[in-house]
């Protein structure tokens, strides 16, 4: 079982009589990208305000790496890098020179590891360039290389993909699942794009006025979509396809623009395109609809708006 970097134990937040986060308990994996979703409201940013100390706790704890949040802070927070607004950077000074500033302020850092952190964000190239000739995209990597150059275990993200072209979202999420994979860092990152968690993400978490509804591994939720996919049918004569598919013991419907629809893998596409074609029924397409992760969470949430 992976060890948790990040436990969060029954967090409550309180302001006056309104409950911004309710009894949230959640644990975070080592090594792993996960994602932290959510409608508008739902107490996204509240929390990771609370990991980062940025915000009190009203009841509850947050441990990480063991230590704890509201006891000892400095414990605590000496394993964490955070992003959670966008990175402010001198703007007049080079990468290297920011990173240098910044490693100053931190005991241990070497020459070696800004050299380190310049390579796995890929900034080689342009790490001697003044920051203000930098893209939006560029300055996201030099915020992540200087979160990231005390060798934290956790990396915090809040919307990390803000502002960026889908090149430069792109390049982010395969240098997060890389520095995830290859360094052991547990990257806790929230969103409001859905496709783009799905991509980036081995797990995710879902919360509604502050409550946790469900966390869910990526790919098995993917995997359990996929097994049950609704399937589309055109065919030239649907009332002789019922007629098969209810001989096979399959069930069906029609969905308004004349598709018959069926459930199942395509493995069970492909038996019914044989078993169609078998009895001279022409088959003009077939295509599966899976669900998207967008559509479970609009699902979990009732319809609400991701933000």
């Amino acid at each position: 079982m992976q060890q948790s970097i990040v436990r969060m134990l029954d967090v409550t937040k309180r302001i006056g009589g309104r409950t911004l986060i309710d009894r949230l308990s959640l644990d975070v994996p080592n090594g792993e990208v996960f994602g932290f979703l959510g409608p508008n409201g739902a107490g996204k940013t509240t929390t990771i305000r609370m990991m980062v100390g940025l915000m009190s706790i009203t009841s509850g704890d947050i441990l990480i790496d063991g230590h704890s949040i509201a006891k000892d802070f400095e414990k605590a927070i000496r394993h964490v890098g955070a992003i959670v607004e966008n990175p402010e950077m001198y703007k007049y000074l080079t990468g290297y020179e920011n990173l240098i500033h910044f490693a100053r302020m931190i005991p241990g850092i070497t020459a070696h590891r800004v050299k380190e952190v310049v390579a796995l964000v890929g900034l080689e190239a342009r790490i001697h360039d003044k920051v203000k000739t930098y893209s939006l995209g560029m300055r996201q990597r030099l915020g992540v290389a200087q979160a990231i150059l005390h060798k934290p275990k956790l990396l915090i993200l809040d919307e990390p993909t803000n502002g960026l072209d889908p090149a430069g979202i792109r390049e982010l999420r395969d240098y997060l699942r890389r520095l995830a994979k290859n360094e052991g860092v547990a990257v806790f990152v929230s969103s409001h794009l859905l496709s783009e968690m799905e991509l980036m993400c081995d797990r995710v978490a879902i919360i509604q006025n502050g409550r946790l509804i469900d966390v869910r591994t990526v790919h098995q939720s993917k995997a359990a979509a996929e097994a049950n996919a609704k399937i589309l049918v055109e065919v030239d004569n649907r009332q002789g396809a019922a007629e098969v598919l209810a001989a096979m013991g399959q069930q069906t419907a029609e969905d308004a623009d004349g598709y018959i629809v069926i459930h199942g893998d395509k493995e069970r596409a492909a038996e019914i395109n044989a078993a169609l074609v078998n009895a001279g029924i022409k088959v003009y397409g077939i295509r599966a609809e899976v669900k998207s992760l967008e559509d479970q969470f609009l699902e979990m949430t009732g319809g609400e708006r991701i933000g």
